[in-house]
């Protein structure tokens, strides 16, 4: 049985769901998006995520399609009628179908409305265990990375570099600094044993796991520092491991041609994770 999608008010089979082939989205990338975890069929930190869709629809000027608990009923209704139990809730936000003009079209356009769900294991994934690889290249994405936007072109061509060259994923890199994964929050944890990752603003996403890893970090007692870091500190780290939505805290485990420790997830980083799982779990319990 197909999955069960929702477009602009129905909820249709995925064969059946259809935009416009003027929807801005499609002509401009004009559109922000949002990926909620799912734990136990229900959502977790999904209040985070409301609250930066929120802020992304309002840097772009764009209408909303509804208020927070219209969307979020959207959002467990597809979780019911898909039946999932693991895995995520896709939304994404348009500013609608309009004739093509770069100049945004008037309030009278609808925003375009998607949901569609994922069944993914985000608990018992094998990659834990053995964490992944990350290659470097080149940041050639736009100044406003803060906004969580669908032109998501740039790291997948950052992807399809680190694939080639035989690594998992790709760190991106502007002025010899690191910016963030291709999807994920990037940091390092020095031999020292401080955890650190870029500080918010303009450069990169602020994540919502991010603010959760950090918060649950420094409640444990480490120590972090939100800054810039090089790609040479990166080779020297003890550690290193990202974060999103999807892969909670996942352990880097070599950078470029450096194996960091003993080729496995370190110590901090599995603490982190377990933490972090255990916050979700008591969120849908």
């Amino acid at each position: 049985m197909s999955r069960i999608v929702y477009v602009n008010g129905k909820f249709v089979p995925e064969e059946e769901a259809r935009v416009s082939v003027f929807d801005r989205g499609f002509m401009f990338a004009d559109g922000v998006y949002e990926v909620s975890s799912v734990l136990r069929g229900k959502l977790i930190e999904n209040e985070g995520h409301m609250t930066r869709l929120r802020r992304s629809l309002s840097e772009l000027s764009m209408q909303s399609p509804g208020t927070d608990d219209e969307i979020e009923a959207i959002q467990n209704r597809l979780i019911t009628l898909n039946k999932l139990d693991e895995g995520l809730v896709y939304l994404q936000v348009t500013r609608g179908a309009a004739d093509r003009d770069f100049i945004y079209p008037g309030e009278n356009v609808k925003p375009t409305l998607v949901l569609f769900t994922q069944a993914k294991n985000v608990i018992d994934n094998p990659i834990a265990e053995t964490g992944i690889t990350v290659k470097t290249v080149a940041d050639i994405r736009w100044a406003r990375r803060d906004i969580k936007t669908v032109g998501l072109l740039a790291p997948c061509m950052a992807k399809m570099e680190a694939k080639a060259a035989g690594f998992s994923d790709a760190w991106m890199v502007e002025d010899g600094y690191v910016t963030e994964g291709s999807s994920n929050n990037a940091y390092i944890v020095t031999k020292e044993g401080t955890i650190v990752t870029r500080q918010v603003g303009n450069a990169i996403l602020n994540g919502i796991t991010r603010r959760a890893v950090l918060a649950l970090a420094e409640k444990h007692n480490y120590k972090v520092e939100e800054r810039l870091f090089t790609v040479e500190e990166c080779y020297d780290a003890a550690e290193a491991f990202v974060t999103s939505a999807t892969m909670f805290v996942q352990g880097v485990v070599k950078i470029d041609g450096a194996k960091l420790g003993d080729g496995k997830p370190g110590k901090i980083t599995q603490q982190l994770r377990e933490l972090y799982i255990e916050m979700a779990l008591a969120e849908v319990s």
